[in-house]
């Protein structure tokens, strides 16, 4: 009895055509992908970076305007850490292929209309405007990163781990309000101002195409993780974005024992 493999019939040249033609779209299709995941990681990366060369900027210019030379001192050499992390991920942007400079161009200016909308009146409006305005931002990016390649991911976790900057920042505020309730109350006021315009900037943000492409690929790899829910798919919306931020917001003003 002859088997069905020796029934088969070989395929004719227009199959074999086809198939070739089928295999190399694949391959295309692969290829295409991969170059959009690099492309919207040098977008991330370029934030990342951009962030840090702004936090570079304000930090030397709160070193000129601290009222004691010794903060000055601790605020200067903060300012330097900034440029070390900023020229970390400058390279990793270089090693996916990306044009460093341009990508930090791309967000530069992304906090201008942050800053023109808190101006600080006070030297413990300034601290706390760092502490919580410009921590929202880091703590979009963290939650980006996600979404990222595994060594890009773990490079913007380690760049936003030092926590020296915030140490700073609340030391000095606790010795501010110890005992003052007024000035407690009034940052606490602050504090709600600052988080509310930031969150306006992450919204912006969130809305360039390549860092929503990569909030949906972040909330895709928690869900197949089988991390909370705020790691499902639905991490890349808006209101659960918004809620984690919020979240971590409140933690931090609890840290200063402020209302949030």
């Amino acid at each position: 009895m002859t088997t069905s493999a020796g029934n088969a019939r070989p395929l004719r040249p227009e199959q074999e055509g086809a198939d070739g033609r089928s295999a190399n779209r694949a391959g295309k299709d692969v290829e295409a992908v991969r170059a959009l995941e690099v492309a919207d990681a040098v977008e991330v990366l370029g934030l990342v970076a951009s962030l840090e060369h702004q936090a570079f900027a304000r930090l030397a210019d709160d070193s000129r305007q601290a009222p004691r030379l010794e903060q000055s001192l601790a605020l200067s050499r903060l300012a330097a850490r900034c440029t070390e992390r900023r020229d970390r991920v400058l390279a990793r942007i270089e090693e996916l292929g990306g044009d460093a400079a341009a990508a930090l161009g791309r967000f530069d200016g992304v906090l201008t209309d942050f800053d023109t909308r808190t101006p600080s009146s006070t030297w413990a409006e300034r601290l706390l405007k760092a502490y919580v305005g410009y921590g929202v931002a880091d703590d979009f990016c963290r939650l980006v990163a996600r979404g990222l390649d595994d060594e890009s991911a773990r490079l913007v976790a380690d760049v936003l781990d030092d926590v020296s900057r915030s140490e700073l920042a609340v030391r000095e505020l606790d010795q501010a309000c110890a005992g003052d309730a007024v000035l407690s109350s009034r940052l606490a006021l602050w504090g709600r101002r600052l988080v509310g315009e930031a969150l306006g900037v992450v919204q912006r943000v969130a809305q360039r195409p390549e860092v929503a492409r990569v909030l949906d690929r972040a909330g895709a790899a928690e869900a197949t993780s089988g991390a909370p829910a705020t790691g499902a798919r639905a991490a890349q919306t808006p209101a659960t974005v918004f809620n984690e931020l919020t979240a971590e917001h409140t933690r931090r003003m609890s840290r200063l024992r402020l209302t949030a």
